[in-house]
């Protein structure tokens, strides 16, 4: 693994750990994490031993926003330092939003400690939230002077409903964990220590009795679906997911392992063996 100044990445038993890695600074995101936390993501998506990512912060902070010890000029550069076609700084938790939704393996966000505008936002395009029970929470753009970033505007009213996204949003209200979990932004709870014991947890469900291809496309397929304009655009593309799926290995281990009562053993991976299933919903292949 590569020796990154602001991340830890490492793999174990099919479970990829990305540590953001600034304690001191609660780990506050910087452009060098930025491009860190992407390289990361590349290399955990090239790699099939990395079957379930999980992400969390060292120290007591999982991240506490944008580094701002700038000044008044942190967000003068437009949010990175990496520029657009269009000459406008691409925004770089957008940036690392986007990876993420991208991203081929199931991921889960475990939440040590508070989370604050990047540092939550970050965290949407990941499948499943679980964060402290002392954790606090904030989208401040509003009190900032500035607007939501990593496309949280999409991610946000998709996850936890428009009124909520609105009022935390517009408030820029700092709230804590048990309002989080109301409002459906983290999925549980735990004393601090039992975070990542419990992402974990999930993480070997996934990792030990599922197939990579299988999951990695039930990913995209509820991601994607999310701004598909009628069923219909499902129905096509579970349709090609099940006939092309249904003749491999993977499906044949799939039942003969749950028949024999065994766990089951994959043979497919996401690097080689995943299947493009989608289409422009725009021109139906089914009439």
């Amino acid at each position: 693994m590569p020796a990154y100044t602001q991340l830890q990445l490492s793999v174990a038993n099919h479970i990829a750990t990305l540590t953001l890695n600034r304690p001191e600074q609660m780990n506050a995101f910087t452009n060098v994490m930025l491009h860190e936390m992407l390289d990361a993501l590349d290399r955990v998506d090239a790699d099939d031993d990395a079957r379930v990512l999980v992400v969390t912060g060292a120290g007591r902070a999982f991240c506490a926003g944008m580094d701002l010890s700038g000044g008044g000029d942190t967000f003068a550069d437009g949010g990175s330092d990496i520029p657009s076609d269009a000459g406008i700084n691409r925004d770089g938790g957008g940036m690392v939003a986007l990876r993420l939704y991208n991203l081929k393996k199931p991921t889960i966000a475990a939440m040590n400690g508070t989370a604050a505008g990047v540092g939550i936002t970050m965290t949407l395009p990941m499948d499943i939230r679980i964060a402290a029970d002392n954790a606090k929470f904030v989208f401040p753009f509003v009190r900032r002077g500035i607007v939501p970033e990593s496309c949280s505007s999409w991610f946000l009213p998709r996850i936890v409903g428009i009124a909520q996204a609105m009022e935390w949003m517009m408030t820029g209200r700092t709230f804590l964990a048990d309002e989080a979990l109301r409002g459906g932004l983290v999925r549980s709870l735990h004393n601090a220590a039992d975070v990542l014991p419990t992402a974990y947890a999930l993480a070997r469900e996934i990792a030990d009795n599922t197939a990579p291809v299988s999951v990695a496309l039930t990913r995209q397929l509820l991601w994607r679906m999310l701004g598909a304009p009628h069923p219909m655009a499902a129905h096509e593309a579970e349709s090609r997911g099940v006939q092309w799926r249904g003749p491999t290995a993977d499906a044949k281990e799939g039942v003969e392992s749950f028949l024999q009562k065994r766990a089951p053993d994959f043979p497919l991976t996401v690097s080689k063996d995943l299947p493009d299933i989608f289409r422009d919903w725009h021109e139906p292949e089914f009439k």
